[in-house]
């Protein structure tokens, strides 16, 4: 798993930036990078206490550099600042997973105003904000790396999730772009698609018929999702991609 392999510390000496990296997904991601030797810059929301126990297990158990940063990603000012205190921390950005998101669920005739825009504020322009302050970095370094966690639901939609549904199809879009202009520069940007991951926000789907449509047969965990986010941050080769991570089911 991620833990050994031939990747055992490729990362060493980069330093990994991740959005919602205190749990699920986000902190299994930090682990994986962690454990191939990259220092990793954790950035939270609301839960302190669990952004530091990640930081200090990756310390205690790979030897990196870890630290955890309060961060509202749909704030542009405050990224710009949280941006500039990791660089001063660490030294460098070499890569940047979007990892942040949310979810406001209800459907179209019903869902409000402000919860479509909450949603698309975290989980859109948040991945916006952070590349528009990270890429900078990458520009002079002449390296620089980005993994955006999309979703299948942006890939084929879901009854009920058209704000999810929406920012997570924009990721794509916004992926894309963002590698076709920066391939020339030796920076890649690359996108994961997850399907149903066992985390906190698929805790109330355990009965979306979806489920029962999942070729494999069962739900995929944060480790699935960090191992193809792991790969896409040492694939030198590979930029534009959508990887989907999902059993199947968008096949």
């Amino acid at each position: 798993m991620t833990d050994a392999g031939t990747n055992a510390g490729k990362l060493r000496g980069k330093t990994a930036v991740v959005t919602g990296g205190s749990r699920g997904i986000g902190a299994a991601v930090v682990r994986a990078f962690a454990s191939q030797g990259a220092n990793v810059a954790v950035i939270y929301a609301g839960n302190r206490e669990a952004a530091q126990e990640v930081c200090a297990r990756c310390e205690a158990e790979y030897q990196v550099q870890a630290r955890a940063y309060c961060c509202d990603v749909a704030d542009f000012a405050q990224t710009k600042e949280t941006v500039a205190a990791i660089r001063a921390d660490f030294g460098a950005v070499h890569i940047l997973v979007n990892n942040a998101g949310i979810t406001r669920d209800g459907l179209l005739v019903m869902i409000k105003e402000a919860d479509f825009d909450a949603v698309l504020d975290t989980n859109l322009k948040g991945a916006f904000n952070m590349m528009r302050h990270c890429v900078p970095l990458f520009l002079r370094a002449r390296e620089g790396c980005i993994v955006n966690i999309s979703s299948v639901t942006g890939l084929i939609g879901n009854a009920g999730q058209c704000s999810y549904g929406a920012s997570k199809a924009g990721l794509i879009g916004l992926t894309k772009s963002a590698a076709k202009e920066l391939a020339s520069r030796k920076i890649r940007c690359n996108a994961v698609a997850p399907g149903f991951i066992r985390t906190d926000m698929t805790k109330e789907q355990a009965e979306n018929p979806l489920l029962q449509m999942i070729p494999l047969g069962e739900i995929g965990e944060p480790e699935d999702v960090a191992e193809a986010v792991l790969y896409l941050a040492t694939a030198r080769y590979v930029t534009g991609e959508v990887l989907r991570v999902d059993g199947g089911i968008a096949m």
